[in-house]
């Protein structure tokens, strides 16, 4: 039973793509997450972004990298998410 407990925590960890707006600290960037909701009113849909601190050990995320985060226990008080790959690099580059 334990097994079948674990395989679902391991599901439900949230992944998302995000871009890096800052790296200046040391182990952590800031990333950007872009989502699109739709206007209650007028239908529009209309672009959302939320920031987010998440840790990068070994230094490797450069601003403006679209990287790959996922939720983890808090490592701070304003982290609790984590680099998992860096997918693409800057835009124009």
């Amino acid at each position: 039973m334990s097994a079948d407990n674990q395989e679902t925590s391991s599901e439900s960890i949230r992944q998302v793509v995000g871009r890096v707006v800052s790296d200046k600290m040391d182990k952590s960037v800031t990333v950007a997450i872009e989502r699109k909701v739709k206007h209650p009113v007028y239908g529009k849909y209309i672009r959302r972004t939320t920031r987010v601190m998440a840790h990068d050990e070994e230094n490797r995320c450069k601003q403006g990298d679209l990287v790959s985060i996922s939720e983890c226990r808090p490592i701070s008080k304003n982290k609790s998410w984590r680099v998992v790959d860096v997918v693409g690099g800057q835009p124009g580059s």
